[in-house]
This record gives C-alpha cells, sequence and structure tokens, in this order.
C-alpha cells in the first residue's frame, strides 16, 4: 500500500507540474507586445528601403525600345546569322516573307 500511495503521490504531482508548466507559458506580458511594434517599425523601414532602390534601379533599365523585341529587315536582307550547328536571327521578315534557313536571307 505505501508503495501505490507513493505512486499516486508521484503522479500527481507531476501532473500538476505539466498543468502549471503550460499556463505559464500562455501568459503574456507588456513587453511581448513592445517587440511586437518595433519589429513592425523595423520591417516597415525594411520595405521602405526596398521600395526606394526598386525605384532606382526601375529608372535606369527603362528605354525606349522593348528589349525582346526583334527589328524588321526587307526583302532580300540577311536575316539570321550560323554559329555552327545553331542559327541566330538578326531580324525578322516582314509580311509576306520568311527567313530561308538555308540562304539565311529573306524570301
Amino acid at each position: 500500500m505505501d508503495s501505490s500511495g507513493m505512486l499516486r503521490g508521484l503522479l500527481l504531482v507531476g501532473l500538476l507540474s505539466v498543468l502549471c508548466h503550460g499556463q505559464a507559458s500562455r501568459e503574456v506580458s507588456a513587453e511581448d507586445f513592445g517587440e511586437k511594434k518595433q519589429e513592425a517599425a523595423v520591417d516597415r523601414d525594411l520595405l521602405e528601403a526596398l521600395d526606394v532602390l526598386l525605384g532606382r534601379n526601375h529608372n535606369q533599365v527603362s528605354s525606349p525600345e522593348k528589349r525582346g523585341s526583334i527589328p524588321l529587315c526587307g526583302l532580300g536582307n540577311r536575316c539570321a546569322m550560323k554559329y555552327g550547328p545553331r542559327i541566330g536571327k538578326l531580324c525578322d521578315c516582314g509580311r509576306g516573307a520568311n527567313c530561308n534557313s538555308y540562304l539565311l536571307k529573306c524570301i
């Protein structure tokens, strides 16, 4: 009987310590709210700095012509260049004309 009473006592103490520890971790102090406000302010400052940097770089990159566009070339002009087994486009043939892969000219 003595060992079963001691076992019950240990289980009770263990259970109470677990419950008390769970309540202590749920408590929120005023300092925690202050830290969250400071983190939010730091995040806001970083976002503003990033916007400034992106705004500067965006103004430098913009140009009047599109970067992905290929200029038009006339009929009979050279429209491509051969690099070993590959063919690179120099210009785009106008309407009704195609770039011949053997002659590399618009026909």
